[in-house]
């Protein structure tokens, strides 16, 4: 009995599987959240940050317009918060990294 109930179990997530892949932009968008920012910031919808003045990412979209950010990523984002380190992004990984903030949302 519990071998059919765990086999349509299996094809039904072998079924969704396509519709909750990732894009490639938004997986890059991801390392890129994970390698750089991760540190302080919450990059998932569930965990805390782990600098608690560091906003989690999943809330950025009710601050911002997630796209009003990539000129800010452009030109180099200097504050923040106060142990945020400068950095700019190159038009790829900005368009990678809104893309993953999108998924967020």
């Amino acid at each position: 009995m519990l071998r059919p109930a765990l086999r349509q179990t299996l094809v039904t997530l072998t079924l969704m599987t396509p519709a909750l892949a990732a894009s490639p932009a938004e997986q890059r968008g991801k390392t890129f959240a994970l390698t750089n920012c991760a540190r302080c910031h919450s990059i998932d919808r569930v965990t805390q940050s782990p600098l608690k003045i560091a906003p989690p990412f999943r809330t950025l979209h009710n601050r911002y317009p997630v796209e009003t950010l990539g000129e800010a990523l452009a030109e180099g984002i200097e504050t923040g918060h106060p142990t945020m380190p400068a950095f700019q992004l190159d038009p790829d990984q900005i368009h990678d990294l809104l893309s993953y903030l999108k998924t967020l949302e």
